[in-house]
């Protein structure tokens, strides 16, 4: 096989690799994505706090789930609006969670980010990012509050 055919070869077996998962959420080793409905149900009866632009659910797991992986979720409702105003909200929550949860968050935690009406697509991001530094503190700090 010549040079032409070699390249052909590998143009040929890139097409057929697996897509890329950054876009999906965090692509570093050591993050995961939620996915399962009884993560979020699990996270949503743990800590939460409430901040402007979203609320945060956070818990610490335990026992079988032991496993230093940061697991981060994110959900809007049909309050938000339509389609095109949850997935922007969900970007946004996403964008969010890259930039600060790599320095505050806590391997061994599940976080959900859930989505405010109005305020999660609205809201200033560099105020957004605030708010998630704010109530990751804060989960942490609140070690008397059901876990």
């Amino acid at each position: 096989m010549d040079r032409t055919g070699q390249a052909a070869a590998a143009d040929r077996n890139a097409a057929k690799a697996p897509p890329d998962r950054a876009a999906s959420g965090f692509s570093a080793p050591g993050w995961q994505t939620l996915r399962k409905r009884a993560d979020f149900l699990r996270a949503a009866s743990a800590r939460r706090h409430g901040m402007p632009g979203f609320l945060l659910q956070a818990r610490r797991r335990g026992g079988d789930e032991a496993d230093p992986t940061i697991r981060v979720g994110y959900t809007c409702s049909k309050k938000l609006g339509n389609a095109v105003t949850r997935n922007r909200a969900k970007r946004r929550l996403r964008a969010l969670a890259r930039e600060v949860m790599p320095g505050a968050a806590r391997p061994g935690w599940d976080y959900v980010l859930v989505g405010r009406p109005g305020a999660t697509v609205e809201r200033a991001f560099a105020d957004l990012r605030a708010d998630l530094v704010t109530a990751l503190a804060r989960i942490h700090a609140s070690g008397t509050r059901r876990a």
